[in-house]
């Protein structure tokens, strides 16, 4: 797996690991503020068939503050994605991007400090899972 994401494989269809994906991340403080459905999207616009693929936002308010608080060009990495995608015979693949590693390049201490209070919350939902 890359080193840039936590990921999991769910023995679950798309919409189930969706349900799992969203209430995890719910008891780690985060909400979804943005969804990009790549399945729905690349069919209306090339005409191309694929697997379920969606992009989910994930946003820790209290967090994010920090962040912009810290480093007021953040909102770039905005918010943290998780991504779901079918992989065939009833599992999804559930990625969250690691935010240490997304950030790496940032020197900047209190960032750094909010990324792994972000990065241990997103690891304990992909775990949750």
């Amino acid at each position: 797996m890359p080193s840039y994401t936590f990921t999991r494989t769910l023995d679950a269809d798309f919409a189930t690991a969706e349900e799992r994906a969203t209430a995890a991340l719910k008891d780690e403080g985060f909400g979804i503020l943005t969804e990009i459905d790549m399945q729905a999207t690349f069919k209306k616009k090339l005409d191309v068939e694929m697997p379920g693929y969606k992009i989910l936002g994930a946003c820790n308010p209290p967090l994010a503050h920090r962040a912009v608080q810290a480093e007021p060009h953040i909102g770039t990495m905005l918010p943290c994605n998780v991504i779901l995608r079918e992989t065939g015979s009833g599992q999804t693949e559930v990625s969250a991007v690691d935010p240490v590693a997304s950030m790496a390049a940032i020197d900047n201490a209190d960032l750094a400090e909010v990324a792994g209070e972000v990065r241990d919350r997103l690891q304990r939902a992909v775990e949750a899972m």
